[in-house]
């Protein structure tokens, strides 16, 4: 190593990659360092730099060299081979100890086993690793992808391909060999079996064996999460998630006008398309395996925090991701999402969100490495903050204020029910779930009432399931039917009693 390399370094903060340390006196934290930096990606140790990052040295330089490959060699395990530099400049010698990624991970500290004694790099920490990560870490060495494995206790009953269809429309045809392309499905034995992609897209059960399966929304008054102001549970399929979500930022943020030649344009208080982008990254790149941890989106007065569990995969940096380089923990989500239009460009999803930010002249977005995965920070530009925070209004409506009363008035008095006139009109705008219908309503949960009302309606043919085949679906749908459509425009004097 350079005089010139040597001072760019000493002026570098410690981080994923880089950490400095006095002497060998505490060698067991030195080689827990080892270990993270050969399970993570890769990094050096300097030895010999005070905390105020100074060059100090080494009382002899020969004797700690050879001492620290004698403590690597005799207390990691699998081996671990690194590049040991001496560093002198003037009188002062240290040491250089480089680890690069490895694929031999995970490796462990000898004396606390393969159990406990496997640590990766967060930060400027080194974070024990717990039995998911490891098995992550031995899937990514052996070059097994998570989303691929098949789960052979299930079939394809166990997959809502009727709803998977309506999603692709006409793109694509999904027969065997198109699930098989997808890599949805797999043959085994003869017969095919879903892959935990398919079960994590499309699984009739899907939170049965994935259980964090989720997303958790909260609006927040201030900037940290003190006081909440606002919070929704989406349990929606991947590929609706995103549309979900974007319902709950848009009903916290605010509409302005913007007006140009010829034409009127409404601006968001909230930066749409990067958070689209940031949402959707999330829901590709999450460590599904993981449990205890759903994704979070949190939206402050400040900036919207999207939190994906998983740490970055071994070799990666936020550096890198920043600067574009990519590498795609789910193939099977990532694939069905760019066929679906979702993702444009494979690994880019990342470098646009810095790129858009730039554009939209929004401060850079910031992504950080947290205990539980990687949190992308989007912030809003100060003229659009929100002063504070305003009760959501109710959806523009093309009807006027008197109309939409006098309907629902009509509808409550031919359906005998306030709660099944207003899931009426709700439906008129657009088909919706049970957990969509309560949210609009104002509900925090699904009544029993909201269950009542919705079985009478369909017993009365107002309504109909979008998937007849498949009541109990999570991905169960509802619409109003010809004869629903009917009602709702009929005028008052025809109304049947």
């Amino acid at each position: 190593m350079d005089g010139p390399l040597l001072d760019a370094l000493l002026q570098t903060p410690e981080g994923k990659t880089l950490e400095f340390k006095r002497d060998l006196s505490s060698p067991r934290n030195a080689i827990k360092t080892l270990v993270a930096f050969a399970n993570s990606a890769g990094g050096r140790l300097i030895i010999g730099v005070d905390d105020a990052r100074r060059l100090i040295g080494v009382a002899d330089p020969l004797d700690e060299e050879e001492r620290i490959c004698n403590l690597i060699a005799d207390s990691i395990v699998p081996r671990l081979i690194p590049n040991v530099e001496l560093i002198s400049q003037g009188n002062r010698t240290a040491l250089a100890v480089e680890v690069f990624p490895s694929s031999n991970r995970p490796h462990h500290v000898k004396a606390q086993g393969p159990e406990q004694g496997v640590y990766v790099r967060l930060g400027s920490s080194n974070r024990q690793a717990g039995p998911d990560l490891i098995a992550e870490l031995q899937r990514s060495a052996r070059g097994v992808v998570f989303d691929e494995i098949t789960m052979p206790e299930l079939t394809l009953e166990d997959l809502d391909l009727a709803a998977a269809q309506k999603l692709f429309g006409d793109r694509r045809t999904l027969d065997e060999k198109s699930l098989a392309t997808l890599k949805l499905v797999r043959r085994e034995q003869n017969r095919l079996v879903p892959t935990q992609g398919a079960v994590l897209l499309f699984g009739k059960d899907r939170e049965q064996y994935f259980p964090d399966a989720w997303v958790q929304c909260g609006r927040f008054r201030g900037t940290d999460k003190v006081h909440i102001f606002d919070q929704m549970e989406i349990h929606d399929p991947l590929p609706q998630a995103v549309e979900a979500i974007e319902f709950f930022l848009k009903k916290h943020a605010f509409k302005s006008a913007r007006f140009g030649a010829m034409r009127r344009e409404d601006v968001w208080s909230i930066p749409l398309t990067i958070l689209r982008e940031a949402i959707v990254n999330a829901l590709v790149h999450s460590d599904y395996s993981q449990r205890g941890t759903p994704i979070r989106i949190a939206f402050f007065d400040d900036r919207v925090d999207v939190e994906s569990p998983g740490l970055l995969l071994p070799g990666m940096t936020v550096e890198d991701m920043k600067s574009g380089v990519s590498r795609i923990r789910n193939p099977v989500i990532a694939r069905v999402f760019r066929e679906l239009g979702m993702i444009e460009q494979w690994g880019s999803g990342v470098r646009r969100i810095f790129d858009e930010a730039v554009a939209q002249d929004l401060p850079e977005p910031k992504v950080t490495e947290i205990a539980t995965g990687v949190r992308l920070s989007v912030y809003l530009s100060q003229d659009r903050r929100s002063v504070q925070i305003k009760e959501p209004s109710p959806p523009a409506h093309p009807l006027g204020t008197a109309d939409i009363s006098r309907l629902e008035s009509r509808l409550e008095s031919r359906l005998e029910s306030s709660l099944a006139a207003k899931v009426v009109l709700l439906l008129k705008e657009h088909e919706s779930g049970k957990a969509q219908l309560a949210r609009a309503l104002g509900h925090k949960t699904v009544s029993g009432e909201l269950h009542k009302q919705i079985r009478r309606l369909l017993e009365m043919g107002m309504i109909e399931m979008t998937l007849p085949d498949t009541p109990t679906s999570r991905m169960q749908r509802y619409r109003l039917t010809v004869e629903g459509h009917a009602t709702v425009a009929a005028p008052s004097k025809g109304t049947r009693d």
